[in-house]
């Protein structure tokens, strides 16, 4: 059987393990050899352990010759974002202050469950340094690039497992989205996004969150089905995780196999405030015209929220990672973080705890406005992004400026806590994919999910990158 991350679902290369059409081992050979073909250009992973992952791909094989049966990701190489826990990897989280750090002893939660499920983790991949920007670049490794383009970038924080899926390197890498961290590089890198509602994924451990109420941890996949497959792996409470969810009862796999449209969806071009690039709206606007003319009821909403709340989110996150820096301050690491994220810390991270309760009662008061709309709406539908891939190393910058305008789509939702994801709507005509949004009501997976799916089966397939090619 020939082997091929970009054609073959997660779903099926399992099965032929499981089966012994394919071994394991074949599956992480593969994935070694294109790692070494393409991230020379990609950058997108920041180590690899190839003799750890032969070895447990070999284990499994053995297991199927025995007649054992393998979990539903058996075989699949899987890259871990450098913000998670894997047994045998430095967690640097993209940061001089953690690039010399201990070996991690024990996974995360998440890398724990994919890895009972079967999955086989070949390396950790690139990150912007505690996940403060949607652009994957760090002093410590370096800029990912978009194998859409290379001299743009694939979006962050988990720009680099995006790039290493949408370049077929690996079929499944592990992510985080604190303020679109999953959505922004799907949308970039022409993959489905998904953010589970916080506490869906379970984020317990030795140590508190890094971002308490923001982030939702997932995957990056080339599909919605496999998708899927790999949340229903990991999905459910942890007794360490004080924000996790009970299981849901149905299985979501089982929900995306009826995929359908809802009979009416809300969209909104702009949110009320953010400013979006006119090609970026135009391909979004044709997305939703075609959900339209399949009988979608599509009604427009000018202004979702009366304000764009960066400014509460960045209180909450500054806080957050002037927390992960304190122990830093003062020595001669401080001098190597990011200045621009320094900035931040001593800007917005040294707020008063009242200005922090402020921040959080923002999520509260946005989410009021969510509730007004689902009572009209099954799912609301935005752009994912403001504007197309900056260029590399410019994400976020107007005038030689920092600006956060080009993502203002995504973060409100962490703040609220909805499920959301993206759905590539189209290409610009420079080549570069376009994400379309899709927000549900509080603990309404399954709708979005089952949305996604279905707007994709719609959609023209999105294909390979140039550089894949």
């Amino acid at each position: 059987m020939a082997i091929d991350f970009l054609s073959q679902t997660v779903g099926e290369l399992a099965e032929a393990v499981r089966s012994g059409t394919v071994t394991a081992t074949a599956l992480v050979e593969h994935a070694l050899e294109r790692i070494e073909a393409l991230d020379g250009s990609l950058n997108a992973f920041v180590a690899l352990d190839a003799d750890a992952a032969l070895a447990e791909a070999r284990r499994q094989d053995e297991r199927v010759a025995g007649g054992d049966v393998l979990g539903p990701l058996a075989g699949i190489p899987l890259g871990v974002k450098d913000l998670e826990d894997a047994v045998g990897f430095v967690t640097t989280k993209g940061s001089a202050a953690f690039a010399d750090g201990p070996v991690a002893t024990t996974d995360s939660a998440l890398v724990e469950r994919l890895k009972a499920a079967g999955a086989i983790v070949v390396g950790k991949t690139n990150t912007p340094e505690l996940a403060y920007m949607a652009d994957t670049v760090n002093a410590t490794f370096g800029a990912t690039r978009n194998p859409w383009n290379l001299d743009h970038s694939p979006g962050g924080s988990s720009g680099g497992s995006a790039a290493a899926v949408a370049a077929g390197m690996v079929p499944l890498a592990t992510a985080s989205d604190g303020g679109g961290s999953i959505r922004i590089p799907a949308a970039l890198c022409g993959l489905p996004g998904f953010k589970p509602s916080l506490g869906r994924v379970p984020t317990g451990g030795a140590h508190a969150p890094d971002w308490h109420h923001l982030s939702s941890k997932g995957v990056q996949a080339r599909t919605v089905a496999d998708t899927v497959l790999a949340l229903d792996a990991v999905l459910g409470p942890d007794p360490t995780d004080l924000r996790s969810l009970p299981m849901p009862e149905p299985s979501w796999l089982g929900a995306i196999e009826d995929a359908h449209l809802p009979a009416k969806v809300a969209w909104s071009p702009t949110l009320g405030y953010a400013e979006v690039d006119r090609e970026v709206l135009a391909i979004c606007e044709r997305a939703v015209g075609r959900l339209a003319d399949l009988g979608v009821e599509v009604v427009e909403v000018p202004a979702v929220f009366p304000y764009d709340p960066a400014g509460a989110w960045l209180t909450l996150t500054s806080a957050y990672n002037a927390r992960t820096l304190a122990p830093f301050r003062g020595t001669e690491v401080w001098e190597r973080i990011d200045p621009r994220l320094r900035s931040l810390v001593e800007s917005f991270g040294a707020g008063s705890a009242e200005a922090l309760v402020h921040a959080e009662d923002v999520g509260h008061e946005l989410n009021l406005h969510l509730v007004e709309l689902f009572h009209d709406a099954r799912i609301l539908l935005t752009p994912t992004t403001a504007g197309v891939a900056p260029r590399s190393g410019e994400a976020g910058m107007v005038n030689g400026q920092a600006s956060r305008g080009w993502v203002a789509f995504t973060y409100p939702f962490n703040m609220t806590r909805s499920p959301a994801g993206s759905v590539c709507a189209g290409f610009t005509e420079a080549g570069l994919p376009v994400g379309l949004q899709l927000v549900g009501p509080q603990h309404g997976d399954m709708i979005v999910l089952r949305t996604m799916a279905a707007i994709e089966a719609a959609l023209p397939a999105v294909g390979r990158p140039p550089l894949a090619r």
